[in-house]
């Protein structure tokens, strides 16, 4: 039987389907996804649990009649590890032990900086205010997508729009002081 008869049974919950296309896959999602564990400095086994997550969700929605299947599932098991590597580096931060004392401010710095984001925040519209909220929940622009109902394109425009409204909100605060 061939790999793409493999996925299209796959796609319908054949167990048997299911585990002929992941053992005929593992090697290149494997090296894949170690390949990337290695040169963003992640844990190999974590990036190959992401990228068979995202192969396995793409299953459902695969179009065998369409393009190369297996290429369609590597694309998407890629795209979950650079997901999940993004993710990671945003999460990241310095220990405050480890921080140079400059880095620690001080609770009055921080709730006035607080209120400046509060005050910028008010002054968007609706949408800007949803992408602004997934953004800084550490959500991907794809992710933010998904979970507001569109592109990552159109992210993209909000993302665009804010930074302009930003620019503009320094300007008049700078001039106003």
């Amino acid at each position: 039987m061939t790999l793409t008869c493999c996925i299209e049974l796959a796609r319908t919950g054949e167990p048997t389907a299911l585990s002929e296309v992941v053992d005929a896959l593992r090697p290149r999602v494997s090296r894949m996804a170690v390949y990337y564990a290695r040169r963003c400095g992640e844990d190999p086994d974590d990036m190959v649990q992401e990228a068979w997550t995202g192969l396995l969700e793409a299953l459902p929605q695969l179009d065998v009649t369409i393009g190369s299947p297996e290429h369609y599932l590597i694309r998407h098991a890629r795209w979950r590890v650079l997901d999940a590597i993004k993710r990671a580096r945003l999460r990241r931060c310095t220990a405050l032990e480890d921080a140079p004392e400059e880095a620690i401010t001080y609770r009055h710095e921080s709730a006035l900086a607080a209120a400046w984001v509060t005050e910028f925040i008010s002054g968007l519209r609706e949408p800007q205010r949803r992408v602004l909220a997934c953004l800084m929940a550490g959500l991907t622009w794809r992710e933010a997508g998904s979970v507001l109902g569109c592109t990552s394109a159109n992210i993209a425009y909000w993302v665009r729009r804010i930074r302009r409204d930003y620019q503009q909100w320094t300007c008049e605060d700078a001039e106003g002081v």
